[in-house]
């Protein structure tokens, strides 16, 4: 069976982290790409240590068109505000993503732009996603892009 090739973006962060940590283990997936603006040219384990020997894949700048090419899934750990965007180009591009930040957490753009205090930037997309609790939604994210 082909490995699933994840990228991370925003690769530099706690969340990046575990998101690595977790799928170094895992048997069907595989990190193939990761990105940072503030670190890239260093490989993912400078940046965390923890993956000395595990994960040492070169940490370059997003490129959606090169990004695209490379994975099937994006594990998007840039903080709200700054996902939707990026969450935006790679739907288009068709890679499915698992998005950690609050930008499509929330059903509504009113109480989003309201606690959130920003415009979302991508309000129609808002509402039409899985929360990702496979304990609830399993069946629904097995479909979702």
């Amino acid at each position: 069976m082909k490995k699933i090739r994840v990228g991370i973006i925003g690769a530099t962060g706690y969340t990046a982290l575990e998101v690595a940590r977790l799928l170094e283990a895992h048997s069907q997936a595989s990190v193939v790409a990761a990105t940072s603006r503030a670190h890239a040219g260093e490989a993912l384990s400078q940046v965390h240590p923890s993956l000395s020997g595990r994960c040492e894949i070169e940490i370059k700048n997003f490129s959606i068109e090169t990004f695209a090419d490379r994975c099937d899934v994006a594990m998007c750990c840039l903080p709200h505000g700054a996902s939707a965007e990026t969450v935006q180009q790679l739907v288009q591009h068709g890679v499915r993503v698992i998005d950690f930040s609050a930008d499509f957490r929330l059903s509504d753009v009113d109480i989003y732009e309201h606690w959130y205090e920003i415009q979302h930037p991508w309000p129609e997309r808002v509402g039409s996603t899985v929360y990702g609790m496979p304990e609830f939604f399993a069946d629904e994210i097995r479909d979702a892009d």
